[in-house]
């Protein structure tokens, strides 16, 4: 089924004119009305005219968190402030964070994305959405809100934490999709397990949405599991409306990214240049509907990959591989190159691992994994400790080509994040 069938199907030389006319929409809206843009393209000597092509894109200079947090707060509006009905921010590098405004009609068009995302995934007018994102300055818990009370389902706002009052809202409203971190997914599942809560028989929950932080494929399969659901990737940042960007269809192989309200490139985050779809790099991002706030080329810093075959499904906006990381999130241990993400994929798929890690780093040549195993490993048997250390030394090592210190914990040592988790504690100093 189809929120929207003729954008969502829509022929790729069709999408690709469609792109190219609101491009040079956008483009004359920042020429003409933002200093910040203006002076950026006049100092390459690029007018709205001079960009016939959507490829011509590529001429034009990147927008950075820099920039945003450097025009603070309203440096990059392109509508008077007065238009503007919401603001919204992102956590920045300084004691400032990156305010992203809203006009009306922005918040409509993000609502009206997160509606095809939703009915993609087969959700319905009676459906019950408990949204266990967090309330407040980030765009997810309320643009995800507004997105499914256009599809007509009904919306328990939840919020993060409080678990046990979590269960009891899925009991007696029947929720049938939540909305969650991965960190939290994870800890939910566990907990509803601790409980001796059947999700098959005492719960109603057949999908959730995933978001607000990267996890790997088995992170997701190990919640499919355990709650006996199907789990949905979807990417979305404040910076291009919150949640609604890129997400996964019933095929899941890959998020659709709706690519008449943006266009998608893969860069090499160290020479910018621009990569050929199926290509791994730094996803940039501009925007085309987007009134009070529009950004051009926003370097977005997640890296992935656009699929270059067509969807199954039917859809013809191309899709995006999971994120595999940030960049900035990369770290050097021994001079290799490590992601968090490649840790969770082994610690995810070894038997017996429970749901929470830790990454300490404490130089350049020491990394340490901790990590919660389950209870009855710790059944006064030290070998049966040390084969299960040995086994995660060791895949891990096969993983990183970098031997890292495994420390095996109790359940429940680590501390929970109801939020965005914390996996990577960074005790080196420059």
């Amino acid at each position: 089924m189809f929120w929207n069938e003729e954008l969502e199907t829509i022929k790729a030389s069709t999408l690709k004119n469609l792109q190219l006319k609101r491009l040079r929409e956008t483009i004359g809206r920042v020429y003409f009305n933002v200093p910040f843009y203006r002076d950026r393209f006049q100092a390459i000597n690029i007018k709205p005219e001079d960009i016939n092509s959507v490829e011509a894109i590529s001429r034009l200079p990147f927008t950075t968190r820099e920039d945003i947090l450097n025009n603070y707060p309203t440096g990059l509006l392109a509508v008077p402030r007065d238009e503007m009905v919401r603001v919204h921010t992102s956590s920045g590098t300084t004691g400032k964070p990156k305010a992203i405004f809203f006009t009306k009609s922005d918040i409509d068009r993000a609502a009206d994305l997160i509606a095809r995302c939703l009915v993609m995934t087969g959700m319905r007018k009676n459906d019950v959405l408990q949204n266990m994102m967090t309330y407040g300055l980030f765009t997810g818990a309320l643009v995800m809100h507004y997105g499914a009370e256009k599809v007509g389902v009904l919306i328990v706002p939840a919020g993060p934490g409080n678990t046990e009052r979590q269960i009891m809202l899925m009991k007696d409203f029947h929720t049938t999709a939540l909305h969650i971190t991965p960190s939290y997914a994870l800890y939910l599942a566990d907990y509803i397990k601790t409980k001796g809560i059947d999700p098959k028989r005492d719960l109603f929950i057949k999908r959730a949405y995933l978001g607000a932080e990267p996890y790997s494929e088995e992170t997701r399969k190990k919640i499919e599991e355990m709650l006996a659901i199907d789990v949905y990737n979807s990417y979305g940042l404040s910076e291009m409306n919150g949640p609604g960007v890129a997400f996964e269809c019933e095929m899941k192989r890959g998020m659709h990214l709706w690519e008449d309200n943006f266009i998608a490139e893969i860069i090499d985050p160290d020479t910018e240049e621009v990569l050929p779809d199926g290509t791994k790099g730094e996803l940039v991002l501009t925007t085309l509907q987007r009134e009070g706030m529009p950004l051009i080329r926003y370097r977005t810093r997640d890296i992935t990959l656009i699929i270059p075959e067509q969807c199954a499904c039917g859809r013809t906006h191309r899709r995006i591989d999971r994120i595999f990381g940030r960049s900035d999130d990369m770290f050097i241990v021994k001079g290799v190159n490590i992601f968090p993400q490649q840790i969770e994929n082994v610690l995810m798929a070894t038997k017996g691992v429970a749901q929470n890690y830790q990454i300490v780093l404490e130089s350049l040549d020491n990394l340490t994994v901790r990590v919660e195993i389950a209870r009855d490993l710790f059944d006064g048997n030290v070998t049966h400790l040390v084969n299960m250390q040995n086994k995660i030394v060791e895949a891990l090592k096969k993983e990183l080509l970098v031997k890292p210190k495994v420390e095996l914990l109790e359940p429940g040592t680590l501390p929970v994040s109801e939020g965005k988790s914390k996996r990577v504690i960074d005790n080196r100093t420059l």
